[in-house]
């Protein structure tokens, strides 16, 4: 069934606009409260969390319930996935191979090795004489990052003899992290 216009016009008008606002506003307000029922729900979960959360206080002020004692020790768990101390030789290797495969020439380096003494971690600060263009050593950087995720880039410099020249001389300073286990 099709309603005319002109039929929607003349109720429009035998209702009067103020009820006419008044059910678009009805209207909006239901809106409106359908969309507070999400945060409505998330209010009710929070405050059953916070009841629980009291009633677990009170247990454990009057001694009916035992604090519950973290046992994961996030030092402990960073101490597991470096790399023992004895593979510091490996990890060494492993930074000249990536100079040789971007054709980069390292020059014999200072290293020490020393202990941390907030962390008791080995540390291995190595300082690396390099030659070699701009390009091959931003991706020996980028890759050595990304293989040795224990090595911390400290500090680079790079030198040009003249402004022409496309080979860099420097030095990195970096410090490999090694668990004393």
């Amino acid at each position: 069934m099709r309603i005319s216009s002109l039929m929607v016009h003349e109720q429009l008008q035998r209702l009067g606009w103020p009820s006419l606002v008044g059910s678009v506003l009805v209207l909006l307000g239901l809106a409106y409260g359908a969309s507070l029922v999400p945060q409505w729900q998330q209010l009710q979960r929070l405050q059953a969390q916070d009841a629980a959360a009291s009633v677990q206080l009170l247990q454990l002020q009057r001694g009916e319930r035992k604090a519950l004692v973290a046992k994961d020790d996030p030092l402990l768990d960073l101490h597991k996935q470096l790399p023992a101390q004895p593979q510091a030789t490996d990890a060494i290797d492993r930074i000249y191979s990536l100079a040789r495969r971007e054709k980069i020439s390292l020059a014999r380096g200072e290293y020490s090795l020393g202990v941390d003494p907030k962390t008791h971690l080995a540390r291995y600060q190595i300082l690396l004489p390099l030659r070699g263009s701009y390009p091959p050593i931003r991706r020996f950087l980028h890759a050595l990052l990304g293989q040795l995720p224990a090595l911390v880039l400290e500090d680079i410099d790079l030198q040009r003899k003249r402004i022409g020249d496309s080979e860099l001389t420097g030095r990195i300073r970096m410090t490999l992290y090694l668990s004393r286990s």
